[in-house]
């Protein structure tokens, strides 16, 4: 059975058509949001930043929300494969005690150890991140506003259910309760336009690196929010995915120049209409857990937001077949509701995910091959 399928935007695919696909070729590497489904992407991750892209010398500009954030982390790292293997191991095996009478553990106690996890992957090699030769990292985080803007007890439900519903009104007003901040390292301009929703960009620095990635894998309710981050506007923030569920961000836009071999400059930019990015886009390959590209974390039972839209004309997004998902174990792919399957069978849900990324090998090989030969019907419309 196949393992991988290949959906392209119109511009990947009359790129594609035209001069093939090479490393060069791609200005943008998103990470999405997901938690444990994002397991299913580190055989690909361990080749595409530790063979195929490290075969070329240009910039590439790596987003990442929750998951995403710490894998796009990881790939700065230098032994990228052996920093995949570990995080792979780490999260596989993360296990939160839970006290008697508990029926699930505080956030405070998953925030400190999650916090502990963070340091001691990172501990002293954060400059490793930061000042990568060729990767440009930008974390993506939620910052709450107004009653959001620091956590509290009702405050923030309340804050969080004001969120909801305006956001199944019109997405970009749910701005007015959370807004995108982005935290890019080598200040590096954004890869993407921003007249989609309210963002600012924080240059990213030894000081708030574990801040904002801790923040951007903070999931409301399970893990505490991250506040006053170093360099960055005083507030709660919390997991990127809540705005940027998918990372659904315009690659295309007419404000990007069309070379992936340039790099911007820019320092803090506050906006409510839109940073204007210089960055070079190139053509955007994600590796991604589906076929849909949701927008926010909220849209995720909003299907008519599952749609593909032009800002990923450029896009090429590779994907683990859907049937061949239902060979893994349980049927499906590694996720949060694992955790309550197996409970404090730990030994358990270690063999399930283990069997999944062990399967997940497939999906290079298959990648591999079609490198080799890019052949044009294998690509589906995304």
């Amino acid at each position: 059975m196949k393992a991988l399928r290949l959906y392209a935007g119109p511009k990947a695919r009359q790129h594609i058509a035209r001069h093939g696909l090479q490393p060069q070729d791609i200005g943008v590497v998103p990470g999405a949001a997901g938690g444990p489904k994002g397991l299913i992407l580190g055989a690909l991750d361990r080749f595409i930043f530790g063979d195929w892209l490290a075969a070329s010398n240009h910039p590439v500009h790596l987003v990442g929300a929750s998951i995403g954030a710490w894998r796009m982390a990881t790939a700065c790292l230098n032994d990228p494969v052996a920093a995949f293997a570990r995080l792979e191991h780490d999260y596989i095996h993360q296990h939160y005690e839970l006290q008697p009478g508990q029926k699930r553990p505080s956030a405070d106690f998953v925030s400190e150890q999650f916090g502990q996890s963070l340091q001691r992957f990172y501990g002293g090699r954060v400059q490793e991140v930061l000042n990568h030769p060729r990767y440009k990292l930008h974390i993506v985080t939620s910052r709450g506003r107004h009653v959001l803007g620091r956590e509290h007890r009702v405050g923030t439900p309340l804050g969080y259910l004001g969120a909801f519903l305006t956001n199944g009104v019109h997405r970009k007003a749910m701005g007015a309760w959370l807004e995108r901040v982005v935290f890019s390292s080598q200040n590096a301009a954004l890869p993407f336009s921003t007249n989609d929703y309210r963002t600012r960009q924080v240059p990213l620095d030894e000081a708030n690196f574990q801040p904002a990635l801790q923040a951007s894998c903070s999931i409301p309710f399970v893990l505490r929010s991250v506040h006053n981050i170093p360099g960055a506007p005083p507030g709660a923030y919390w997991d990127g995915g809540i705005t940027d569920y998918h990372l659904h961000l315009n690659y295309a836009s007419d404000l990007i120049a069309g070379s992936a071999h340039e790099s911007g400059a820019s320092g803090q930019n506050d906006t409510f209409s839109g940073v204007q990015s210089r960055a070079g886009a190139g053509l955007v390959l994600y590796p991604h857990f589906q076929k849909a590209v949701v927008p926010g974390w909220l849209d995720k039972s909003l299907k008519w937001r599952h749609k593909p839209t032009h800002f990923l004309d450029n896009m090429l997004l590779l994907a683990p077949d859907p049937d061949w998902v239902k060979t893994l174990p349980n049927g499906k792919l590694p996720d949060r509701t694992d955790f309550t399957r197996y409970g404090a069978d730990l030994q358990a849900r270690v063999k399930a995910w283990s069997a999944a990324t062990a399967a997940s090998t497939q999906l290079v090989d298959e990648w591999q091959v079609w490198l080799r030969n890019p052949n044009l019907q294998a690509l589906e419309s995304l």
